[in-house]
């Protein structure tokens, strides 16, 4: 993965390339961040077809089944491209593994109670508010993971900054 996405800057111009290298994380995040809110409404939105007659609970279920599948693949991405997070120890790993699924469990609660209020109660469409809660969502996770997740060691910002 690295080396396409690096295939594909080399083709820019100059320029642009600097333009990337210099905010090289908030691209990847953007393109991973982008394929997980892909991943997210996809998924919803079957759990949504799939459950016949619109029971109550529907939008927690299709919520709840969204998050497990794009939370998975957004832990990877980010730790590896995004945020290059190398954990030594299955200790660390876990930790981490953790802390992400902890702060990504906050934005769920929040997502939740986007669509238990505008959806359920409201009354407003679930594939609207579904969009329009991928970008609150997608703003709260970055803040979050550069924070609390993947924050940089005392000794690796004053090598890398």
């Amino acid at each position: 993965m690295e080396k396409l996405i690096k295939a594909c800057v080399s083709i820019l111009p100059k320029p642009l390339q600097d333009i990337y290298y210099k905010y090289e994380e908030k691209w990847l995040y953007v393109l991973f961040g982008g394929l997980t809110t892909v991943i997210s409404i996809i998924t919803k939105l079957i759990a949504f077809k799939a459950i016949p007659g619109e029971p109550k609970w529907e939008s927690t279920f299709g919520v709840t089944f969204s998050w497990i599948c794009a939370v998975t693949f957004a832990f990877f991405t980010n730790k590896k491209y995004v945020f290059k997070n190398e954990t030594n120890t299955k200790k660390e790993f876990w930790t981490v593994f953790f802390s992400f699924y902890g702060a990504r469990l906050a934005t769920y609660f929040m997502e939740e109670a986007m669509f238990v209020i505008l959806c359920d109660i409201m009354g407003i469409n679930k594939t609207f508010i579904t969009i329009i809660s991928q970008f609150v969502i997608f703003i709260a996770n970055y803040i979050l993971s550069k924070i609390f997740v993947f924050r940089k060691k005392d000794g690796e910002a004053k090598q890398n900054g």
